[in-house]
C-alpha cells in the first residue's frame, strides 16, 4: 500500500525532527515508496525512485528495486538505503561540516570538504556496497532482522580519498592498532551506543579504502551517507559508515557494541550454524562471500515454449573478481557456462548472459552459480545463521513455461 504523499512528508519532517525509536526494529512493514516521499526538497538530499520497497521508515531501510541490478552501475535514486539510528541529518553546511582526526596521532586534523578535496590526491573505485543481511528473508528457519528480499545489495563509482593519505597526514603513533569511524546519526536517547565501526591498521590503510563524496561522479544522496562515507571495497557494507565526521586512532581494539555485539558471525565454515545448536564462537562479519543473482527471470515469470529467452544475472566476491558463471535451467541436474560482459575491476559486480529455448510446458527452474577468481564457488549447502548473514548459496528461481 503506498502511503500519501502528507504521510511520508510528515515522516521526512520527524527524522529532521530527531525521529522515534532507535535501533532498527525486528522487521517492518514493506511497500512501495514514493519518488517526492524521499525528498526533502533538493539537493543533495536526493529523491528515491517510486517502487523504491520500504522495509523500516525511522530508520529509513529501502531495498533496490530488482530491474536496476541490469545495470552496470547502480543509479544514484536507486542505491539501497541502510540506517541503524533514527536521528539522521537532512541537510549539511558545507561551510561548517569538518572530519576531525583524533586519537593515537601525532596531529590531530579537522578538515573541510574542500581541504580533503584539494590537500589529497583524489581516487575512485567501482565497487559493490551489499548489506550484510542481502537475502535475510529468504532464510528458513526464519531469522529476526529487517527481512531484505535480493536488493540490498548495489554497484557504483566512488570517488573521494584514500584514508589512509589522511591517516598519514594526522600521523599515526607507534602502536596505532585500529581506526574508529563514527558519522552525524544517532539515537534518540543517550543510552543508545553511536553507529560506530572500526577496521584495523592493514585494512584501514589498504590502497582502496577511501573517504568518498561522490558516486557515480555526483554528490552523494544524504540518503546514501553525504557529505562523505567509507568505502571499504569487498567487505559488507557495514563498516561503510555513513555521514563520516570522526575518525579516532586506537592503541587497543576498539570494544564498542556494533563491533562486539552485532554483526558477528559463527567462527565456522561458511559461517553456518544450527539452530537447535548456535556457534559459541563469533567473529566480527568483514568480506563478502562469491554470490551472483538473476535479473531475468524473475520468480513467477511466465516464458513461452520453443522461444529463446536471454537468463540475465549478476555476479562479484570479495575483490579476486569473477572468473565464471553457470546456469542451470533443469534445477541443478546439468550446467552450463554463461558469457560474462564486460569486467569493470575486482571489487565491481559483473553481468552475465545465457540464452535458453524451453521445450517443455510446466513448471521449471533457473539456476545460477558463480566461481571467484580466487577459486571460491557458491555451493548448494544451504546457508543458515542467527543474524541471516551472507546469503550465497545459488538462487533458484521457479517460472512457468506456456
Amino acid at each position: 500500500m503506498r502511503a500519501s504523499r502528507d504521510d511520508r512528508r510528515s515522516f521526512l519532517r520527524l527524522l529532521a525532527a530527531g525521529g522515534v525509536g532507535a535501533l532498527a526494529p525486528g522487521c517492518g512493514r514493506t511497500s512501495p515508496a514514493t519518488a517526492d516521499a524521499l525528498d526533502a526538497g533538493g539537493p543533495p538530499y536526493d529523491g528515491k525512485v517510486a517502487d523504491m520497497l520500504l522495509h523500516t521508515e525511522r530508520p529509513p531501510n529501502l531495498e533496490t528495486p530488482p530491474r536496476f541490478l541490469a545495470q552496470d552501475l547502480t543509479p544514484n535514486e536507486a542505491m539501497f538505503v541502510r540506517w541503524h539510528l533514527s536521528v539522521l541529518p537532512t541537510s549539511v553546511d558545507e561551510r561548517t561540516y569538518r572530519l576531525r582526526v583524533v586519537g593515537h596521532v601525532e596531529r590531530p586534523l579537522e578538515l573541510s570538504l574542500d581541504e580533503l578535496r584539494t590537500r589529497f590526491p583524489s581516487a575512485s573505485v567501482v565497487a559493490v556496497n551489499q548489506c550484510s543481511g542481502n537475502g535475510r528473508a529468504l532464510f528458513a528457519p526464519r531469522v529476526p532482522g529487517v527481512q531484505w528480499g535480493r536488493g540490498a545489495v548495489g554497484n557504483a563509482k566512488w570517488t573521494g580519498v584514500r584514508l589512509r593519505d589522511v591517516l598519514a597526514a594526522a600521523g599515526p603513533r607507534a602502536g596505532a592498532v585500529e581506526v574508529q569511524l563514527g558519522g552525524l546519526d544517532r539515537g534518540p536517547l543517550d543510552s543508545v551506543p553511536d553507529f560506530e565501526k572500526s577496521l584495523a591498521m592493514p585494512v584501514a590503510t589498504g590502497d582502496d579504502v577511501l573517504l568518498a563524496w561522490a558516486m557515480n561522479d555526483a554528490p552523494l544522496p544524504m540518503l546514501n551517507g553525504y557529505p562523505l562515507r567509507v568505502v571499504v571495497p569487498g567487505w559488507y557494507s557495514t563498516y561503510w559508515v555513513k555521514a563520516l565526521d570522526r575518525i579516532t586512532v586506537l592503541d587497543h581494539a576498539f570494544d564498542g557494541y556494533w563491533m562486539k555485539k552485532a554483526y558477528r558471525i559463527p567462527a565456522a565454515p561458511d559461517a553456518n550454524e544450527s539452530p537447535g545448536e548456535l556457534a559459541k564462537d563469533t567473529i566480527p562479519i568483514h568480506r563478502m562471500n562469491v554470490r551472483s543473482l538473476f535479473v531475468k527471470p524473475q520468480p513467477g515469470e511466465k516464458l513461452a515454449t520453443n522461444a529463446a529467452y536471454e537468463l540475465q544475472g549478476v555476479a562479484w566476491d570479495s575483490g579476486s573478481g569473477i572468473a565464471r558463471v553457470e546456469v542451470s535451467t533443469d534445477g541443478g541436474a546439468t550446467w552450463s557456462d554463461a558469457r560474462l560482459e564486460r569486467d569493470l575491476g575486482p571489487y565491481s559486480w559483473r553481468r552475465w548472459r545465457s540464452v535458453w529455448m524451453p521445450l517443455q510446458k510446466g513448471p521449471a527452474t533457473v539456476t545460477a552459480r558463480a566461481t571467484s577468481v580466487a577459486g571460491d564457488v557458491q555451493t548448494t549447502r544451504p546457508r543458515w545463521n542467527r543474524a541471516g548473514y551472507m546469503k550465497n548459496d545459488p538462487e533458484r528461481i521457479d517460472v512457468e513455461v506456456l
